[in-house]
């Protein structure tokens, strides 16, 4: 029997700006927190609901985790941190992470920057169009039972939250 998993790339919501030397740094702005708490409460309204939470630990996507974390009842402490999420992982490794995610994990959750988060949204889907201004939250089913079976391109678009729809 095919079950559903779904994968939710998510970009940082918006960051104060920042040069070079502190870019790693970038705290979230008063926006970009109202930003990831609306999308996360909309997520939450389609019981759309984390199993597994990733993120790079740069401040500003871990942030955005860690509100989408407290809106959707996970507990920030199981976050996982991956340093090469800020910037140096492959497309081969983000597959990698997705196919070696617990079977009993229902939504996957992945928290970064663009363009890589862009690019995975739209690596993963057969039909994602959109763009991703910051915390875009993209929602990929996968009817599979096994997230091994989770290849790209192969993953429906099912839903696209961003910003833009709370003004």
């Amino acid at each position: 029997m095919e079950q559903l998993k779904r994968l939710i790339i998510v970009r940082h919501a918006k960051a104060e700006r920042g040069g070079y030397d502190n870019d790693y740094y970038r705290e979230l702005t008063e926006r970009g927190v109202n930003d990831a708490h609306n999308v996360a409460k909309d997520l939450l309204e389609w019981d759309i609901v984390p199993g597994k939470m990733v993120s790079s630990p740069a401040t500003r996507a871990l942030t955005t985790a860690r509100i989408f974390a407290g809106e959707l009842n996970f507990d920030e402490k199981n976050i996982v941190e991956i340093e090469e999420l800020y910037f140096e992982y492959t497309s081969g490794e983000f597959v990698e992470l997705v196919q070696e995610t617990p079977d009993d994990v229902a939504n996957l959750f992945i928290f970064g920057h663009n363009p890589f988060m862009y690019y995975m949204a739209k690596y993963m889907c057969n039909n994602f169009m959109g763009d991703m201004p910051t915390c875009s939250t993209v929602v990929i089913d996968y009817k599979i039972e096994r997230w091994k079976q989770a290849q790209p391109g192969e993953g429906n678009f099912f839903l696209h939250l961003y910003p833009k729809l709370y003004k």
